[in-house]
């Protein structure tokens, strides 16, 4: 748990490797002992990536999935949503990991029935299945009051329920908006943020943690930032809020930090513009 106010301070030790394949509930040890570059959020080498998808319910290689699936629409900013499916038993867990501000569930059914119904109100409702990383945190900036978000939700979710659209295989879900505003410290989020940069060997992050919305986490950095590091002249100590993709820390060893300021690149942020270095488009589930 990373509660707001709790100060971290560790240092990247030796190489980054692969964290291998989960199987049958238990990890299994890359066999290739990859070592991954520092920026990318991927935490395994291609080849354990390959074996990993080719029994995944995201990559459509598991359509024998016994499990119910919930089918939901996922709010991340105006006009920022987004339809999708998750196991049943897992329950909000993934709209918390892929940083969903709101969310409300649409229906119930089995998986292929789920998929279906994902692939034809994503296609009638004109809503993808995922967004980029930059766009979701461009949105946090400037997020609008509760209510908008979830008279947006409301009225996307009654469009679905249009009967030329609904799926007779799936079990509808009445209207329920849940927000994470709370859960996730939105409100102790600034208007600009910087990001830091992926991790190197010896690299260190020092800061007080502010807020954490799915992967990211927002940090108050400590130390004195210079034009060289991406951030602007004069902003001293506790002047500068980044923004850390935790995914990008999987693979290392981290051990205590030697020296009080992050030396972690920062970057000034363009709220919206493009994709950042290791920011790719998440994962489905």
């Amino acid at each position: 748990m990373l509660p707001a106010g709790k100060t971290l301070a560790f240092a990247a030790q030796g190489e980054r490797r692969c964290l291998g394949v989960r199987r049958a509930g238990r990890w299994i040890v890359c066999p290739y002992d990859a070592v991954l570059g520092g920026a990318s959020a991927k935490d395994q080498c291609a080849r354990c990536a390959q074996l990993d998808r080719s029994r995944s319910v995201a990559a459509d290689t598991m359509a024998d999935d016994p499990r119910p699936y919930g089918v939901y629409l996922a709010y991340f900013g105006p006009g920022l949503l987004k339809v999708g499916i998750t196991a049943a038993e897992r329950g909000a867990a993934r709209l918390v990991e892929q940083g969903a501000v709101a969310y409300a569930w649409l229906g119930r059914g089995p998986l292929m029935a789920a998929r279906r119904a994902e692939a034809v109100l994503g296609s009638a409702l004109a809503v993808p299945d995922r967004f980029t990383k930059s766009a979701k945190r461009a949105a946090r900036e400037a997020l609008p009051p509760v209510a908008d978000r979830v008279a947006e939700l409301a009225r996307l979710h009654g469009r679905a329920r249009e009967p030329a659209l609904w799926p007779e295989t799936l079990e509808p879900v009445e209207f329920a908006c849940t927000d994470h505003t709370e859960l996730f410290g939105l409100d102790r989020i600034p208007a600009d943020v910087a990001e830091l940069g992926g991790m190197t060997p010896g690299a260190e992050v020092v800061g007080e943690v502010l807020a954490g919305v799915g992967s990211d986490v927002y940090l108050r950095l400590a130390g004195e930032w210079g034009p060289g590091q991406g951030v602007g002249p004069g902003q001293g100590v506790g002047g500068v809020v980044a923004v850390m993709d935790a995914r990008v820390l999987s693979g290392w060893v981290l051990g205590a930090a030697g020296g009080r300021v992050t030396t972690v690149p920062v970057r000034a942020s363009v709220s919206g513009v493009g994709e950042r270095e290791g920011g790719g488009q998440e994962g489905l589930f």
